[in-house]
């Protein structure tokens, strides 16, 4: 007879405790410091947010999408064609950022979002001539220094402000315009992670994975923040890697160079995503060794950004340095690691959701039964359940170590349901793992429903 005591559903359970106590712990913990010594910096800990029980003009739309997919998202992944799915789960999951942003109203909640004080289109005046801006933009990163950047000009590479002074030049002015193009692009980053889970696990994960990437909690703060377009060219990078190392061309290898590198200028904390390549290199191992011109372009394509931005006069390494004066200059230091290198982890699970936690300790025990299951090499084709299924363990704990790392760095004390989105859209696939999809996403969907009509997200 079966001992339901080590059975996988009360793993699940276990894993769902685990994940709530730790947020509880965090709230009540974070509270307590916030209000005795107020170093958090946050008004609703662990969360950068404001109690605001609200309703909204997405309000409905909200419940509708999420009603549809948990009804109906499985069955519709299980049938429809690949490129036909894809294109479901950009629709949807645009649909779902969309109505959960509009919960807050449009100005509040779209076109409002990047034009504080913190925000990128503050700085766009100051770009009209972009090659100076560039040689002159670590002038500007350290307070004290004439005119210093806002917050998140400062906190990252030129190429995230450089993104809407692109659009701009276009004519895409405002924050309605680089609210829809922050939403347009980011719900990309779900396509991609299927690409690659498909490529590397097989066909059968990348639908059961679907559902939740498109119904993910994170919708709630892809919408709207520029962090939603750092994780979709991140996940572009993997994605292609992915499909250059399962047999398609060097080219394929070569974008995801490219992307990598306007990665690493996009945000400094993303060349993390160096993990997730190296995840996605070793499982493609046989197929490198066979062309090893696919590990040359992808170096040779990486170097590409890097070059064009120090022949414009920008040295990262020296803005990164400047940037960690400037951290320490603001609430970076004041808040207090001790409590924001557990508490940061409570973020991550309200942004994947109860049901990534449990997936995740089911990837953890998928890889530890089958720990040789990556080191085969796959045959042509789908790769046996077994061995897809391992493989697929080994990349979301792959994206786990990156966040991980990011979180003992010390550099991301706070908003990382926002700063850690990129991370989050590479555990989600973890759900794959799960029994029962309709009891989770209807999970996922509460979550995000809550956490957008409780609290006032804020950045």
């Amino acid at each position: 007879m079966r001992d339901r005591r080590d059975s996988p559903d009360r793993r699940d359970l276990y894993a769902v405790v685990a994940a709530v106590l730790l947020v509880l712990t965090a709230v009540l913990v974070g509270r307590r410091i916030q209000d005795s010594r107020h170093t958090l910096f946050v008004h609703w800990p662990p969360l950068h947010a404001d109690w605001d029980p609200h309703l909204g003009p997405g309000t409905p739309a909200a419940v509708l999408v999420a009603a549809a997919v948990v009804a109906c998202g499985p069955g519709v992944a299980a049938r429809l064609r690949p490129g036909a799915l894809l294109a479901a789960a950009w629709v949807t999951a645009m649909a779902w950022i969309w109505s959960l942003a509009l919960v807050d109203g449009w100005q509040r909640g779209v076109a409002g979002r990047l034009t504080t004080r913190t925000e990128y289109l503050r700085a766009v005046g100051r770009f009209d001539d972009i090659p100076a801006a560039l040689r002159d933009f670590t002038h500007h990163i350290v307070w004290g220094t004439p005119d210093p950047w806002p917050a998140h000009v400062a906190g990252h590479p030129p190429a995230a402000t450089l993104m809407f002074v692109l659009l701009d030049r276009i004519g895409l002015r405002g924050g309605g315009w680089a609210a829809a193009w922050c939403i347009t692009v980011g719900a990309t980053a779900c396509v991609a992670v299927l690409i690659a889970v498909r490529a590397l696990a097989g066909d059968g994960p990348a639908r059961r994975a679907a559902p939740f990437l498109v119904l993910a909690p994170a919708a709630v703060w892809l919408g709207v923040s520029a962090d939603a377009c750092f994780a979709a060219v991140a996940s572009w990078a993997v994605a292609l890697l992915a499909l250059a190392v399962t047999g398609r061309s060097v080219w394929w290898a070569a974008g995801s160079g490219l992307l990598f590198g306007l990665t690493c200028y996009l945000s400094y904390g993303l060349t993390l995503f160096a993990v997730l390549l190296a995840a996605v290199l070793f499982l493609g191992r046989h197929r490198v060794r066979e062309r090893p011109l696919l590990l040359g372009a992808l170096l040779a394509a990486t170097a590409v950004v890097p070059f064009a931005f120090i022949l414009a006069g920008f040295d990262w390494w020296q803005a990164y340095r400047l940037l960690i004066t400037r951290y320490y200059q603001g609430v970076g230091g004041t808040r207090p690691y001790g409590y924001w290198v557990w508490a940061n982890l409570a973020c991550t699970v309200v942004i994947t959701g109860l049901a990534t936690a449990a997936g995740l300790l089911r990837a953890g025990g998928t890889l530890a039964r089958e720990p040789r299951a990556p080191l085969d090499r796959p045959p042509a084709g789908t790769p046996p359940v077994a061995a897809g299924e391992a493989r697929l363990a080994l990349l979301v704990l792959a994206a786990l170590l990156a966040l991980l790392v990011a979180d003992l760095s010390g550099m991301s004390k706070a908003e990382t349901e926002r700063i850690w989105l990129p991370f989050a859209m590479w555990l989600l696939p973890a759900c794959a793992f799960l029994t029962r999809p309709r009891v989770w996403l209807a999970a996922q969907a509460v979550l995000a429903l809550l956490a957008n009509h409780l609290l006032l997200t804020t950045w």
